[in-house]
């Protein structure tokens, strides 16, 4: 090791010992502003995102000391230096900004305050393209292209050209824009639930519920890939992020499916379609259902309690799907696995957390609050069991992860927070929603193709969170104007929103698994869309069939649990070409008619064609099974 790369290398961990106390400081801040929100909002956002975009500039360097030589790797790490020192003073300017006096509003900011703005600007998308990637800051800086000159445009797109002045007063010197709702959101809440879930890891809760997936499903034909799907199920809802949740319980679970007989592609495509699944799951289902209370008015309660249906539906597809491809493959379960009652017994502590804060958010107490007794509550289960303790180094370790994780997340909503405002500044949404509904020609069945599109396009550049907040406030209003509701039309945006992360050529959680399974990344998402075919199924049917029960009635919210479910059993058999026994030709071709007849089909005809579907099924099971598909 040469001298130069010594210091360089010693330098490199100094800054991380710097990150790791930054990471615990926010962490302990945030707690406190959650127990006692003595900081206003115009205070609280420009602090927190500038901790954010310190530990951004910390953890992901310009550069990296081992790829380049010292004298670069220096001049580097002076520049992100002075991005934090830049991101600092403009966080000072506005937090001091006096805004009870009014004579802003009518002389304009002053040239120091837009300066600041601008830096702030600067420093937040250049920490965007380094946390987030590229293709967000380009989406934001068109954004904010478009409202310096909208007027330049046709008159069909066009909108009022705003000065810099404007702008700035706007995005930075208000609680719109960057310091908008996806911001709060992401600054409350969310951070909040992903150190609850940053404990669940250090304390060992995720493992137990591997484990518990395990003892549950491992014995079943193709055991091991059903409680990959379990264990997402549990795991994902509180982990906040598909790709962490497939690395997490991928690294235990593909090794052991590819041991079974499962091809390497399709152990990547079933853990990441289960994990991309866990982020629609109650109790937690990631920061954007938080975001959806915001935008909607509508208590999280609600929204928890309407998810639980069509979450359990998403995951019954998916177990449908492993179970015929094991049956294909003529598969078995594992000859070995743990008891449920021992694992039970050595983890049952910590199902109390889980219980405790779903409890609190259907009562609707805050869910800051719930957030912050959710990560007492893990703590005192895991010191309730001495296998379970944790030493305060590991208490520690947990709040430098909860802060590092949500770096990201604050970063994309924050980023995310200058489309929306943009979007209301300048009036495009209307536009959007105009043009949508004249390219859809008036038909809900493709204006949803249009928008699960656009959804697969953000998704292949923005992180989960930020493509809904992106397409919620473009194409919520469309589906409005069809007449659905705002509950329905924000749900079917969640989770056309999730696909990205299973649908070909770009996704991440598939391709996450096909680096721990070793297989080909495309074949891997391939396997990962068809297994998670409920996020396009399931909307579909939450727009015809009523899923969303707030939005409609209770009769027909029943009719369409039953129809889809029928709709899913006729679109794998038609798909696989295997139900209990293997289908005959006309047989798959009769399941994938009487699949589109149920989706676009009213409930009298839907419950007919799901009688259909019942027959074959009953046929089909009758059927010997002379070879296998």
């Amino acid at each position: 090791m040469t001298k130069s790369t010594s210091i360089s290398q010693a330098f490199t961990d100094k800054l991380v010992l710097i990150a790791a106390a930054a990471a615990i400081c926010l962490s302990i801040f945030q707690v406190w502003q959650g127990l006692q929100p003595t900081l206003s909002a115009p205070v609280f956002r420009p602090i927190h995102l500038a901790w954010i975009l310190v530990l951004a500039f910390l953890l992901y360097p310009l550069v990296k000391a081992d790829k380049h030589s010292a004298p670069l790797y220096f001049s580097a790490r002076l520049l992100d230096i002075i991005f934090i020192i830049a991101t600092c003073w403009a966080t000072y300017q506005i937090t001091i900004f006096d805004y009870d006096d009014i004579s802003f509003l009518l002389d304009g900011l002053q040239p120091l305050d837009q300066i600041a703005g601008v830096v702030l600007i600067i420093s937040l998308l250049e920490a965007t393209r380094r946390t987030v990637g590229f293709v967000m800051v380009l989406i934001a800086a068109l954004f904010l292209v478009y409202a310096f000159f909208g007027d330049a445009l046709p008159a069909g797109i066009a909108s009022k050209g705003f000065a810099l002045e404007e702008v700035i007063r706007f995005h930075i010197f208000s609680t719109n824009g960057v310091f908008g709702a996806p911001l709060a959101i992401a600054a409350g809440v969310v951070f909040i639930f992903v150190l609850f879930g940053a404990f669940l890891q250090v304390t060992g809760a995720g493992q137990f519920f591997i484990d518990a997936a395990f003892a549950v499903a491992g014995k079943y034909r193709g055991g091991p890939a059903k409680a990959s799907v379990l264990a997402s199920a549990a795991l994902g809802s509180i982990s906040g992020s598909a790709i962490a949740n497939t690395v997490t319980t991928g690294a235990l679970t593909i090794p052991m499916m590819k041991k079974l007989g499962y091809k390497p592609e399709q152990a990547a495509g079933i853990e990441a379609a289960a994990s991309t699944g866990g982020q629609i799951m109650p109790p937690v289902m990631g920061a954007g259902a938080f975001v959806m209370a915001q935008f909607t008015g509508i208590p999280y309660s609600d929204i928890l309690l309407v998810s639980i249906a069509p979450a359990i539906l998403y995951f019954a597809s998916t177990l449908l799907y492993v179970h015929l491809m094991a049956c294909k493959l003529g598969l078995q379960g594992m000859s070995v696995t743990e008891k449920i009652g021992i694992v039970m017994k050595n983890g049952w502590h910590f199902l109390v957390p889980l219980v405790f804060i779903t409890t609190l958010l259907l009562m609707s107490y805050s869910p800051v609050l719930v957030g912050i007794a959710g990560c007492a509550a893990i703590l005192v289960a895991a010191m309730m069991r001495k296998h379970s303790r944790i030493s305060f180094p590991v208490f520690l370790q947990g709040m430098k992860e909860g802060a590092i994780s949500a770096v990201p997340i604050s970063v994309a909503c924050a980023t995310a927070g200058i489309v929306v405002g943009v979007v209301g500044q300048t009036g495009i949404g209307l536009q959007f929603t105009q043009f949508l509904i004249a390219l859809s020609g008036g038909y809900l069945w493709s204006a949803l193709g249009l928008i699960a599109i656009a959804a697969v396009i953000l998704g292949m550049g923005l992180p989960v969170t930020a493509a809904y907040i992106v397409l919620s406030v473009m194409a919520v209003p469309a589906l409005n104007d069809f007449g659905l509701g705002l509950l329905t039309a924000h749900m079917i945006v969640f989770w056309l929103s999730q696909t990205s992360n299973v649908t070909p050529p770009i996704a991440l959680a598939a391709f996450a698994g096909a680096g721990i399974a070793g297989a080909s990344p495309m074949k891997s998402a391939i396997q990962a869309f068809k297994l998670a075919q409920g996020f396009f199924i399931i909307p579909a049917m939450m727009a015809f069939s009523g899923l969303i029960w707030l939005d409609g009635e209770l009769t027909h919210f029943f009719i369409g649990i039953i129809t889809t479910l029928g709709l899913i059993f006729a679109f794998a058999g038609g798909i696989e070409g295997r139900l209990i026994n293997t289908l005959s030709a006309i047989q798959r071709g009769l399941l994938l008619i009487l699949a589109l007849g149920i989706l676009f089909s009213d409930d009298i005809y839907r419950l007919g064609c799901l009688a259909l579907v019942v027959v074959i099924i009953v046929i089909n099971a009758r059927k010997p099974e002379a070879t296998t598909a």
